[in-house]
């Protein structure tokens, strides 16, 4: 698949690359990108969560009436979770909500995401490029060149420059990412997606 390079203005270069058809092209899976995204947010979950059960909660454990002849169901103690102030039955436990997912299906999955920018025409690429200091007015003029300027954005570069990266980390809704950490989620959940050139084959290499 061939796709024109852009430069910061938003022109063409009036050079082209090659996207790789087995990353960039492919029929996609929504199986295997809905797996990723799951694992990804479930990481993201701190799973602390608790609730006392009967066994946690202080009070008397002494028998509140006889078993029977009372008309009332069989009472125990205090600490009964039918009781205000009891214990919970069933309530949420400290846990780990991550899963194990098969690094082919991950794959898989990025590129699929990676197709389905390609063929909405929400990836750009654009030539290597670094800011002699942090500048955030640079930044957002180059999303202004692009008409992309109001929409979310991720920023994929070969080496973290970080001049670009502290120009955009004022930015709302724009993220940078190394070519090397790029996931399900955030492909799908950018708008739009500005490459460097030199990520391009990093990506390639690491999905193929």
């Amino acid at each position: 698949m061939i796709v024109d390079v852009f430069n910061l203005r938003g022109e063409k270069v009036g050079r082209s690359i090659d996207l790789n058809d087995s990353v960039f092209g492919i029929e996609p899976n929504d199986h295997c990108i809905y797996l990723d995204v799951k694992q990804y947010q479930n990481n993201w979950r701190q799973g602390t969560a608790k609730a006392k059960q009967r066994n946690e909660i202080h009070g008397s454990t002494k028998k509140l009436r006889k078993q029977k002849g009372g008309g009332g169901a069989r009472v125990g103690s205090i600490k009964n979770p039918t009781f205000r102030g009891g214990g919970r039955m069933h309530g949420p436990q400290p846990r780990d909500y991550g899963f194990k997912l098969n690094k082919k299906v991950k794959q898989l999955a990025r590129r699929s995401a990676l197709s389905y920018k390609i063929q909405a025409d929400q990836i750009r690429i654009v030539e290597n490029f670094n800011f002699e200091t942090p500048k955030t007015k640079e930044f957002i003029k180059m999303l202004s060149a692009f008409n992309i300027a109001d929409k979310k954005t991720l920023t994929v570069m070969d080496v973290m420059h970080e001049n670009v990266a502290k120009s955009a980390r004022n930015i709302p809704n724009v993220n940078v990412l190394h070519s090397g950490n790029i996931n399900t989620y955030q492909i799908l959940n950018a708008e739009s997606i500005i490459m460097f050139e030199g990520a391009v084959q990093p990506i390639v290499d690491s999905l193929s």
